[in-house]
């Protein structure tokens, strides 16, 4: 019994949709015209955001605990972002939540809240999540100049103590491709709440 109500309170945690494969390494970034409301009430598109070598998405939440741990990495990433050429985006998709904690007026509020430096983007009807097959919050995303896929997966390989990361994933990424290296570690498992996605009846 024990056994069956852990795996109850993992599901939502951890369970990945299977309805929508995720984008594979060297994939064009789909929807790049697709335009998406942002926190300061402007609408913007996925290319529109793309700096000299590349653009950054990050599928997240307000609430999910792996966020909420993770998100002291976020303020890192825009550094890092911004000093090699990079842009960065933070997508919410979670539908099913957005009468509650991911509703448009939480998301600016969150947003002002962590001083996010880079646009918060509402995917309404998940249809980005949808189109990249982004499983979690957070899932990150990133596209080279050229509109393709180079890195996908998590932030880095410790969500609980920034103090104890031993491989900063998206870091080394990022600082690989900007000195035209190969990325050695391009693909690595999303970690985090299930993204609460629309789906069409």
């Amino acid at each position: 019994m024990k056994k069956i109500l852990i795996l109850a309170i993992l599901i939502p945690l951890f369970g990945y949709s299977q309805d929508y494969s995720t984008l594979k390494i060297n994939d064009r970034l789909p929807l790049i015209d697709l335009e998406l409301k942002s926190v300061d009430d402007m609408y913007y598109s996925l290319e529109s955001l793309f700096e000299d070598n590349g653009l950054i998405v990050i599928f997240t939440s307000n609430t999910c605990p792996f966020v909420v741990m993770w998100e002291d990495r976020y303020k890192l990433a825009e550094k890092i972002a911004e000093k090699n050429k990079f842009g960065l985006v933070y997508i919410n998709s979670n539908f099913k939540k957005r009468d509650g904690d991911d509703s448009f007026i939480k998301m600016q509020m969150h947003s002002e809240n962590m001083n996010y430096q880079y646009q918060y983007l509402l995917d309404f009807q998940s249809k980005l999540a949808n189109s990249f097959g982004a499983k979690t919050t957070p899932h990150i995303f990133m596209f080279n100049e050229k509109y393709q896929l180079v890195y996908k997966g998590a932030i880095d390989d410790n969500y609980k103590d920034i103090t104890q990361v031993k491989n900063f994933y998206l870091k080394d990424a990022i600082l690989e491709h900007s000195q035209k290296k190969k990325i050695k570690n391009n693909s690595t498992k999303a970690v985090g709440c299930s993204i609460k996605r629309y789906k069409s009846e």
